[in-house]
């Protein structure tokens, strides 16, 4: 297991988990900003084939006002990434820690608000299938 996220397997095909993980972030509050389909990038930019592998820029607007009000250059750790792929065969989900990527920047005032979105986060993750 890794120490910056959540990782699981789901039971659901590739397509059909990235609506899942769209819906359940929406449900916690959180907007998809960007969606970076890393396979068609991939094959447009370097001719090769790749599983399946989509990076969702996931954002709570309230709570990334008030990191860029403590702290404006945050928006260099934003927006939370949430990852859907395929590997062998299979479903994946993972989901970063805020805690972790906001214990780089030395400002007490992040902390509480990591640990906030962290736990909306895993709430998301929790309500995967």
């Amino acid at each position: 297991m890794i120490n910056y996220g959540f990782v699981k397997e789901l039971e659901t095909p590739f397509d059909g988990a990235v609506a899942i993980v769209t819906e359940a972030l929406k449900k916690e509050g959180f907007g998809v900003l960007t969606t970076i389909d890393v396979r068609a990038k991939f094959k447009e930019k370097l001719g090769i084939d790749f599983p399946n592998y989509v990076i969702l820029g996931a954002c709570n607007p309230p709570n990334a006002h008030k990191a860029i009000l403590s702290e404006e250059n945050i928006g260099l750790m934003l927006p939370c990434n949430v990852i859907v792929y395929e590997k062998d065969g299979k479903t994946m989900v993972g989901v970063i820690k805020p805690t972790v990527a906001m214990g780089m920047i030395d400002n007490e005032e992040l902390k509480p608000l990591a640990l906030e979105v962290e736990a909306r986060l895993n709430k998301v993750f929790n309500l995967l299938p």
